[in-house]
Order: C-alpha cells, then structure tokens, then sequence
C-alpha cells in the first residue's frame, strides 16, 4: 500500500510532468492537498513529506485540526484553505482561522468574512468561485456576474481578491476538460487586467488536473490521490 509521502510524490510528478509538457515551470502550480473528513494523523504524514497547504470543506472539522496544529511544532507555518460553501452563521469561524476562502458567490459573504476578519492578521485572500458549467446542484456565480462581484469585493479591506476558483462538471474526455479548463483562464486573464493583486486560478482535481495545468491553473486541489477514497460515514 502506498504510504501518503509516497502518494505526495507520485502526485508532485505529475504535476511537474504536466506543467513541462505544457511548457510552465513546475513551481508555477501550487498543490493544496485537500484533507476534508481525513484525521490529523493522516495531515501529519503529508506535513512530514514536506506539504504545507490544506484544504477543508466542512467549517468546524478544518478549525478543530486548524486549533490542533497551532499548538504542534510542526503547524508552525501551515496555510489553510477553507474550500467548502460557506453559510453565513459560519463565516465568523472562517475569517478568524483559515488564511484563504475559495468559494466567494455573493457580496454579503464577502462583507461578513471582511466585517469578522481579526485586526491582528492579515486580510484574508479570497476567490470568487465561477459556476462554469451552470449546473443547479453547485454553488457560485455565472460569468456574467464576476465583473460586478470582483469590483465590489475587491474594495473591502480586509480581504484580498486573489482570483478565481471553479469545479466543472465531471468530463472524462481530456480536450472536452480543456475547453472548460479554457473558459476559466480566459475569465481569469480579464480580471487580473482589471485587478493586478489577483494571481491564483484554483481549478483541478485528480481526475482533471493535466488540463486543468495545461489550461493555466495555478493551483491544483488535491485529496484522493494522496490520502486515498473518503469515508463519509464516520
């Protein structure tokens, strides 16, 4: 069986592979390992194979391992990610534990995490996420939407507009993921003409991830391939 150190490299290969064969550094993609329902003792094994940036879905799992790393050695310098839909009764958890919020699709998110940020930490960064295959089940804002939102939330202080973040729908075919994939960098490259601070388009998964780095994605989002298949009944 693979152990997570070894998944991390397998995982830090294809990255690399996809990036060259697309002709991109390799260190322009970040990987965020995403550890939703997986216990500290799985986070420590990546943590100790060198990986620094956690993703979390669901509020208060994230903070109870975000608290639990704080007081270890090793939590030092970690970065989490909160990845999940945010409601609003959660947000104050958010804008006082998590550095980064993927998943900005209303103003009143925005104002509340920018309201509840602490004054000791830096602004929080934030992305706007893009339902870019308009499906009903997902949550974010439709393309037509972004420039409004972006200039609204782009204009609170104690939040940074880092980007964009997007799941597409399931797509096995690879040129058909690179369409979508495609769709997304350009939105993005338009507002980061708008917005010179925002640098991070957050779109691939295990299944997606070569097109998704072809595509210009700076940030890949992965948990299966590294800590294995989710048990959602614990």
């Amino acid at each position: 069986m693979n152990t997570i150190q070894q998944s991390l490299q397998n995982v830090r290969s294809r990255i690399d592979a996809a990036a060259q064969g697309c002709e991109r550094l390799p260190e322009e993609v970040v990987l965020l390992a995403v550890s939703k329902t997986k216990p500290v003792e799985a986070i420590a094994e990546a943590i100790a194979a060198g990986q620094r940036a956690f993703g979390e879905n669901y509020v208060q799992e994230g903070v109870d391992k975000i608290q639990y790393f704080a007081q270890r050695p090793e939590g030092a310098d970690l970065e989490w990610h909160f990845i999940g839909p945010l409601q609003s009764n959660k947000s104050k958890l958010v804008a006082e534990h998590f550095a980064w919020c993927h998943t900005i699709d209303r103003l009143r998110i925005a104002q509340r995490l920018n309201e509840q940020r602490p004054s000791g930490l830096p602004p929080l960064n934030v992305l706007i996420q893009i339902n870019i295959s308009d499906e009903q089940s997902k949550s974010g804002i439709v393309l037509s939407e972004l420039p409004a939102l972006a200039t609204a939330v782009a204009a609170l202080p104690n939040i940074t507009l880092r980007g964009l973040m997007a799941i597409p729908a399931p797509e096995d075919d690879y040129q058909r993921q690179l369409v979508v994939f495609r769709k997304m960098h350009d939105a993005f490259l338009a507002l980061k003409h708008c917005s010179p601070q925002v640098d991070t388009l957050s779109m691939g998964m295990t299944d997606d991830m070569v097109a998704a780095i072809a595509a210009g994605s700076t940030m890949v989002r992965i948990g299966t391939a590294i800590f294995g298949a989710r048990d959602y009944t614990q």
